[in-house]
């Protein structure tokens, strides 16, 4: 057993869950969060341009989505499998996961950007785009479109290291493209008179950058699996294992652009300032929620690891840790969006009509933040002991089979409020389905740690 690996299984198996798990916690949560307030601080600098460039940056979320999902299909398919691997001291066939995903995020989302080019705006029309907001959204739209490979590609290398329990290695190539777009922003938009083609350069530019940063990561040797052409191998087994594993965070994220497409559908009736209103909260819960996700990533590479490593203790000790410090996080949170939601709203757009609906609809989602948090552990904690089909399951709930429909059906009655309260419907559901979910599988989990090669090999790599 060489240091590195080494050095993995200390952390991962000896380190005490309540440490371990802010501890990787910790640099994602920060990652998360500077993701979302770049996010936070284009729908700030745009809002200022006017309500129709605020509406089109919302629109854009769902291509955004799309990139994200092919990005952490790859990389939480590979990530979970690796973790899996090195928890069986197989590091050989880790490297060929990573490479192999790596180049899977390229190659799939490069096919997916020419033609989105091409047709661009009959694609923002699709996506729920008026006549005034179309202007802007096309400009946005094509950097999103040119940065949508980079994007897909970080959020591979940002898992996979996740996965190797090197969160703090990440956190620095997502932080250092957060920073950068949000310095771009006001100096390309402002300071050279761009505008909206300013802030779509700044984060343009920005994800490329951060890019550049993670894969350093790897070239330099600071991780235990390596990204290289000589792991790069076509095996049907590794990209139908990275595809079954990553299904739940395609699913996921694809039903995360569907619904924000639908949300801007059902918006659309009240006008400009009603997706403005949505797109505004939607990005500052997310900021919020962000939170939660960080700590359930912290989760995943100590779930996956101590399941390959047969350790079955330490898996559930580490699930009901972490969904108890995630209800801790976002009740606090749920509490300042509650007290300060007109505050909050206003920041992003000065306009009564769109500040009135986002507050309702802010303070309806700030009761939806209490309930994600076991919904987030339980598909996070599928996903990384390899449970697809019900990782696949519970990803497919919140923001598709409860969101989507509620958003359909809802406004049929209730006009502009069953638009504000569907989230917290489709939260609720989705709590209530995961409860007994978890319970049986926690009934058929073994109590006990089993011994593996990997514990003899550390115990005789201590001996030496």
């Amino acid at each position: 057993m060489d240091r590195k690996t080494q050095e993995q299984y200390e952390k991962l198996v000896l380190t005490p869950i309540k440490v371990i798990i802010p501890q990787l916690a910790i640099p994602t949560i920060i990652s998360m969060m500077v993701s979302m307030i770049y996010n936070l601080v284009d729908a700030y600098f745009v809002g200022k341009i006017g309500t129709a460039a605020a509406a089109a940056v919302g629109i854009l979320m769902s291509v955004q989505a799309i990139y994200q999902a092919i990005g952490f299909m790859c990389g939480h398919g590979s990530g979970s499998n690796i973790s899996r691997l090195l928890g069986q001291g197989r590091v050989d066939e880790a490297s060929n996961y990573a490479s192999t995903a790596f180049l899977m995020s390229i190659v799939i989302t490069t096919i997916l950007t020419i033609p989105a080019l091409i047709f661009i705006t009959p694609l923002m029309h699709m996506l729920g785009s008026t006549t005034t907001i179309l202007p802007y959204a096309r400009i946005y739209g094509y950097y999103m479109l040119i940065c949508g490979p980079a994007l897909a590609a970080s959020c591979v290398l940002n898992n996979i290291m996740r996965y190797e329990g090197k969160a703090s290695l990440a956190m620095i190539g997502l932080v250092s493209g957060g920073v950068l777009n949000m310095i771009g922003d006001p100096i390309f938009m402002f300071g050279l008179k761009m505008g909206i083609h300013g802030a779509g350069l700044s984060t343009a530019l920005s994800q490329y950058i951060s890019l550049g940063i993670l894969f350093y990561m790897f070239y330099s040797g600071k991780t235990i699996s390596k990204i290289s052409f000589k792991h790069f191998h076509l095996r049907k087994l590794a990209i139908g294992n990275i595809v079954s594993n990553g299904l739940p965070s395609l699913l996921r994220q694809v039903l995360n652009s569907v619904s924000t497409m639908t949300l801007n559908i059902a918006a659309n009736p009240y006008g400009d300032a009603a997706i403005a209103a949505m797109t505004i909260v939607g990005r500052i819960v997310a900021f919020f929620a962000s939170m939660m996700v960080g700590i359930g990533q912290g989760y995943q590479p100590v779930g996956a690891y101590n399941y390959g490593a047969k350790k079955y203790k330490r898996i559930r000790q580490g699930f009901y840790f972490t969904w108890g410090l995630g209800e801790i996080l976002l009740m606090g949170a749920a509490i300042v969006g509650l007290l300060f939601s007109r505050e909050l709203v206003s920041i992003f757009r000065d306009d009564q009509a769109v500040i009135a609906i986002g507050v309702r609809a802010l303070r309806f989602q700030c009761f939806a933040l209490i309930l994600q948090p076991l919904g987030i552990v339980c598909n996070m904690m599928f996903q990384s002991i390899g449970k697809a089909k019900i990782a696949s399951l519970l990803a497919s709930l919140r923001s598709g089979l409860y969101y989507i429909p509620a958003l359909i059906i809802l406004p049929m009655f209730l006009g502009i409020t069953g638009v504000e309260i569907s989230q917290l419907v489709g939260d609720a559901l989705t709590f209530l389905t995961c409860v007994p979910i978890v319970i049986r599988f926690f009934r058929q989990l073994p109590n006990k740690n089993i011994e593996t090669e990997i514990d003899h090999a550390y115990q005789q790599a201590k001996e030496e």
